[in-house]
């Protein structure tokens, strides 16, 4: 047996992989040993030894080099900073099958060798990313009154030699130094070095820049995209004491729906072209009125006539579709056409009155094709829906209903901006500005449209069952759920 003590470094495993590759030793005659791991301290590049024997001398100085290919240099550079202990003997047992009959291993990703060293690598590149995205350095003077940024870090691997350069680059002319509890890294601004490893109290706690980057993280943190179940999986709590933005982390979570709720309120874009048509007032006659003359956007040059919402000015139901239709256009009135009569179906079957509720369009003219004779819906872009969404707001002021229902996803994207899916998000509640609660579900025209007779009856369940659920609301019996 063949020992080969050597420093947790990818330089000593090459060397001595030279060595033992020149005495054609097999992987399982040698018995690879991390010197880190014992505790001892060993020149760089130990000769191998036999036990009980002195040093084994390296390779001829004029001895052959094996030809190794390049990928499998990049993949032992990383696999040689991971703290597994077998990674070295694996290393080795892979570079002598490379080297005695197969040199193409690498390229079966199903080998066990080979799949083991894909899985220590992406590990280990995972941990330089870290490195690269959790340092934070802090502003310190030596005793010169030089200035220098210090950091401290703890990497799951040896990685600080991989990850070092990258602030060497973004940072050239900082002097800075980068602790772990294996090494640490020092520029100057002109050479990199690398010294031993530091304890965390060796770095600063704090400085005058942490409230200043605590109130740019505030200012850049986007509460709609809370993810507390990911945040942790990619940062984890041994990181969380040396990242200043973490210490506000609680206080932006505590306060994420709120601020969803106002951006929600605001998120209009640009300003509604039908802005200048809308008077002060909020009565709903006053709002019909003016309605009648606007022209905020081109659907108004094809269409009969505007077509405003109706239903009680108390309402505590609004029910907002996506814009009138054929039938609608002809006679002034919404939901009056075939969709219609599936929606007045559905409501009673709802236990619901259409009497008692308000409804609308989130646009207000008829959008439509010439086929032949026949006008055909066609449906609204974002620039015609956000031209019309004065109009929806004033009417959700006049009335201020306590439940708001969106019949498709074009009603919803006038709330909320973007996208918007009603399969996914479909019957689900949430508290926002506009109502206590808000919610969305199919478009009855979209029930008519959907050629398989299952899917169609499926759907008008669906359907159906979302507006008892909002009659539920009102009733008290359900509870708003976000």
């Amino acid at each position: 047996m063949i020992r080969a003590p050597i420093p947790p470094t990818f330089e000593a495993f090459r060397d001595a992989a030279r060595a033992l590759l020149a005495r054609e030793a097999p992987p399982e005659d040698v018995l690879w040993e991390d010197v880190a791991e014992q505790g001892q301290g060993v020149l760089f590049g130990a000769a191998l030894a036999a036990p009980a024997a002195p040093a084994t001398p390296a390779a001829a100085p004029g001895a052959p080099r094996p030809r190794v290919p390049a990928a499998f240099m990049r993949l032992a550079t990383a696999v040689a900073c991971h703290r597994d202990a077998a990674r070295f003997p694996l290393l080795y047992r892979a570079l002598f099958r490379l080297t005695h009959g197969e040199p193409y291993l690498l390229e079966l990703a199903a080998d066990p060798d080979v799949a083991r060293l894909r899985a220590l690598e992406q590990a280990v590149r995972r941990d330089v990313h870290k490195l690269h995205a959790f340092v934070r350095f802090r502003r310190v003077e030596d005793e010169g009154g030089r200035e220098r940024y210090v950091a401290w870090h703890r990497p799951d691997h040896r990685i600080l030699r991989l990850g070092a350069p990258f602030f060497e680059r973004r940072f050239p002319s900082m002097a800075w130094s980068i602790l772990t509890p294996d090494e640490s890294a020092h520029w100057d601004g002109a050479e990199l070095r690398y010294g031993p490893g530091l304890p965390r109290d060796a770095a600063p706690r704090e400085d005058e820049l942490e409230e200043l980057f605590r109130t740019y993280y505030r200012a850049i943190y986007n509460p709609a995209r809370v993810n507390l179940r990911a945040m942790r999986a990619e940062m984890p709590a041994k990181h969380w004491s040396t990242l200043p933005e973490l210490s506000v982390m609680s206080e932006l979570v505590r306060d994420a729906a709120s601020r969803v709720d106002a951006m929600q309120a605001s998120r209009s874009g640009a300003a509604s072209a039908a802005e200048a048509y809308v008077p002060a007032a909020r009565a709903l006659p006053v709002l019909r009125e003016a309605a009648a003359s606007c022209q905020a956007c081109a659907l108004c040059e094809r269409a009969t006539q505007t077509v405003f919402g109706e239903g009680p000015a108390d309402a505590a139901l609004m029910l907002v579709g996506e814009q009138p239709g054929d039938e609608e256009d002809l006679c002034g009135r919404p939901f009056v056409g075939p969709a219609g009569r599936v929606l007045d179906e559905a409501l009673s079957g709802a236990g619901l009155s259409r009497g008692g509720i308000y409804v609308t369009n989130a646009v207000k003219h008829f959008k439509w094709e010439p086929r032949g004779e026949r006008r055909l819906h066609a449906k609204p872009v974002g620039p015609e829906i956000q031209a019309c969404r004065a109009w929806l707001q004033a009417e959700v002021e006049a009335v201020r209903p306590r439940v708001i229902v969106c019949l498709g996803a074009t009603a919803a994207r006038s709330f909320l901006g973007g996208r918007f899916s009603v399969t996914q998000s479909r019957g689900q509640v949430f508290k926002t500005p506009w109502a206590e609660a808000w919610m969305a579900t199919y478009h009855p025209a979209a029930l008519l449209r959907m050629p398989d007779e299952a899917a169609r009856a499926a759907a008008k369940s669906h359907f159906q069952a979302d507006l008892a659920k909002a009659a539920s609301l009102l009733a008290g019996e359900e509870s708003v759920s976000g």
